[in-house]
């Protein structure tokens, strides 16, 4: 019985774990809040307000970010195979980017 209660508490008690992933969410939440506080201005397109635009798609990366890391937890429960995967995944998007740009 003893045994059966610290599998139960060893079981609810899951400690955070930090990846990735994560810094990336919270780079694009801090760039966010960043452009909305002081603003941004494009250079080579008309005068306009774009930092309101520019910080909306920050969020949104935030969430997409944010939720591809609760994907890779369900799919790999440990922390160095999550490490390598999600680091292989923003290797992976690195390239694309740099390839199309």
């Amino acid at each position: 019985m003893a045994e059966q209660n610290d599998l139960a508490k060893s079981a609810n008690q899951r400690k955070f774990r930090v990846s990735p992933l994560n810094f990336a969410t919270a780079l694009f939440f801090i760039a966010a809040a960043y452009i909305f506080i002081t603003g941004i201005k494009i250079n080579g397109l008309p005068s306009g307000n774009w930092s309101n635009t520019i910080a909306w798609i920050f969020i949104l990366f935030g969430f997409v970010v944010s939720f591809l890391d609760l994907i890779f937890r369900n799919f790999f429960t440990l922390t160095k195979n999550l490490w390598i995967v999600e680091l292989s995944f923003i290797t992976l998007v690195l390239i694309i980017f740099f390839l199309v740009k």
